[in-house]
């Protein structure tokens, strides 16, 4: 079911590998193959165990004309060797500087289970429904610290609403039968005004 009012044009671009067409489902958006700069804001999806296809680079880049709001969606990050840190390399070498906002937290048997935030370093626990969020302790603080850092620099330089000018652009992880990460991503597309 669409979590977002019709008004909000949004569209996803990617490799079927990456899931597009379910990503588009979950958020009331259109899976395209072709970029003609019409909707208001893009999601981009990969699957960081197969990469990026040449025609989501060449949709990346005919959105660069138009100044599109994009973020990254990183899905299948429950299967494989590839991880969140080899799409966000991958993403940064083909499409543009990426921020991630969040990076992701591994339960026991090395399953996605909560996202750490880079800028509060709260974690979203994503084991439970509804998901919940606590404070981060001080070993996850200190393991993320360079991270923060770089984010808040970065963040600093860019400036409160860069994302909805098209001027940054966040790559988060999303596992959507667990819901991990979906929550983010609707806080972002909630920044675009119609």
């Amino acid at each position: 079911m669409p979590t977002h009012s019709s008004e909000l044009r949004i569209s996803v671009y990617g490799h079927p590998s990456a899931q597009p067409e379910s990503v588009a489902d979950l958020f009331g958006a259109t899976y395209n193959t072709d970029a003609e700069g019409s909707e208001e804001v893009a999601i981009f999806v990969i699957n960081p165990n197969t990469g990026v296809d040449e025609k989501t680079v060449s949709n990346w880049v005919a959105l660069d004309e138009f100044q599109t709001p994009r973020l990254i969606v990183v899905t299948n990050l429950e299967s494989g060797e590839a991880d969140f840190d080899d799409a966000v390399l991958l993403a940064n070498r083909l499409f543009d500087q990426i921020v991630t906002p969040y990076l992701v937290l591994h339960d026991d048997a090395g399953a996605p289970c909560a996202l750490i935030s880079l800028e509060t370093q709260d974690i979203t626990d994503y084991t439970s429904n509804p998901h919940t969020v606590i404070p981060s302790e001080a070993e996850h603080k200190t393991l993320v610290s360079e991270f923060v850092e770089e984010y808040r620099s970065h963040m600093a330089v860019m400036g409160e609403g860069s994302f909805a000018a098209g001027l940054l652009f966040p790559a988060i992880p999303v596992w959507i039968e667990k819901n991990l990460g979906v929550d983010i991503v609707k806080q972002y597309l909630a920044e675009i005004n119609p």
